[in-house]
């Protein structure tokens, strides 16, 4: 008996609530050591509680005792690591410094009114609370929201002086464990932007590029809605590896979704969807929370997510506490409400899908 049989062993014990993959393949085996007639399996689980561990220890024991010899000593043990750092090299996104960033994703809507920013601004800090180190770039141009939804309007980045001479690198905003820039932080309260397409993009990519975001794992970028130019300037100037699209089940939303699909998937951008996100999936009231009332329709996120081949990464309910915490500057994602636990849920869904 050998560590390498009792891995094949456990490859055969799957995970029901990660599409069954075996464990091994998830990563979850950390450590197998076997001492004459006894077994030592460690497990290893994320700082979020996985509901399965017991059953998933339940069942290594199981798969050991099928297949080794009678009498082995079986011990499963559970321990919890940080979560890993994506295996894909930096990008250097400026010339004056290095900013290690791994993964550049664009959050992405056919239209505005479906909560882009919402489920950007909640995503970035759940995937901060999953242990990832996080920024992200509003580049909402002519709706900035990032400043009002975590508190900060009355905060202006500072500026250090880069190693080219005379050009600046703006420092972000850190809060919540992630770091924030937003084209809001320049601009006056109540002031319109009345910028051209070529004046817009030249000011989202040196808000974008000349920062100093420092090491990161996603660097998450707030678009626009639409399919503009200012979006293929972004996708063309920046090294963006991929983008999440948000809408909301009713029909009009889904019809520029397909847009905005076919804007990524065009030959001259070719750009990987991680998914799609439902957001306003369902009206729920604070005071009868296990009731759901689909106003904007229902099933039409998951309908479009099969029609194009992408994942539904979540579905995120209309709820009042959201709406709230937004205008608060606290964002939902910060609680353990199950709102809350929504987004931390899509977080490690989006994580899954980068890692494929």
């Amino acid at each position: 008996m050998t560590e390498k049989e009792v891995f094949q062993w456990l490859a055969e014990v799957t995970h029901p609530a990660k599409d069954d993959k075996d464990i091994v393949s998830l990563g979850i085996v950390d450590e197998v050591v076997v001492d004459g007639g006894k077994v030592i399996v460690t497990l290893a689980f994320g700082k979020r509680p996985d509901p399965l561990k017991n059953y998933l220890e339940g069942a290594v024991r199981a798969a050991i005792y099928r297949n080794a010899p009678g009498g082995t000593e079986i011990e499963v043990k559970s321990v919890v690591k940080e979560a890993p750092k994506p295996k894909k090299p930096a990008l250097d996104l400026n010339l004056d410094q290095v900013n290690e960033v791994a993964h550049i994703i664009g959050i992405a809507s056919g239209k505005g009114g479906v909560g882009k920013s919402t489920v950007a601004v909640n995503l970035a800090i759940a995937l901060a609370r999953l242990g990832y180190r996080v920024g992200l770039a509003d580049a909402d141009v002519y709706g900035p929201s990032v400043p009002i939804m975590t508190a900060t309007e009355d905060v202006q980045p500072e500026a250090e002086e880069g190693e080219e001479e005379g050009k600046e690198l703006f420092i972000p905003i850190e809060k919540y464990g992630v770091k924030w820039m937003s084209i809001g932080y320049f601009a006056q309260p109540g002031q319109a932007l009345i910028w051209r397409g070529p004046m817009a993009c030249s000011a989202l990519k040196q808000m974008i590029l000349q920062v100093k975001w420092g090491p990161l794992d996603y660097l998450l970028v707030d678009m626009p809605p639409g399919t503009g130019d200012i979006h293929i300037s972004l996708v063309n100037d920046i090294p963006m590896e991929g983008a999440v699209i948000v809408t909301t089940p009713q029909p009009v939303a889904l019809a520029d979704v397909e847009k905005g699909v076919n804007m990524f998937q065009n030959p001259s951008i070719n750009r990987p969807i991680f998914g799609l996100v439902e957001n306003m999936a369902w009206f729920t009231p604070e005071e009868h929370p296990d009731e759901k009332y689909y106003i904007f329709g229902q099933g039409g996120g998951a309908a479009m997510a099969e029609r194009f081949g992408i994942d539904l990464l979540g579905q995120i309910p209309l709820v009042q506490s959201i709406r709230e915490a937004g205008d608060s500057g606290e964002p939902v994602a910060l609680g353990t409400r199950p709102d809350s636990l929504a987004f931390l849920d899509l977080a490690q869904k989006l994580v899954d899908a980068v890692n494929r």
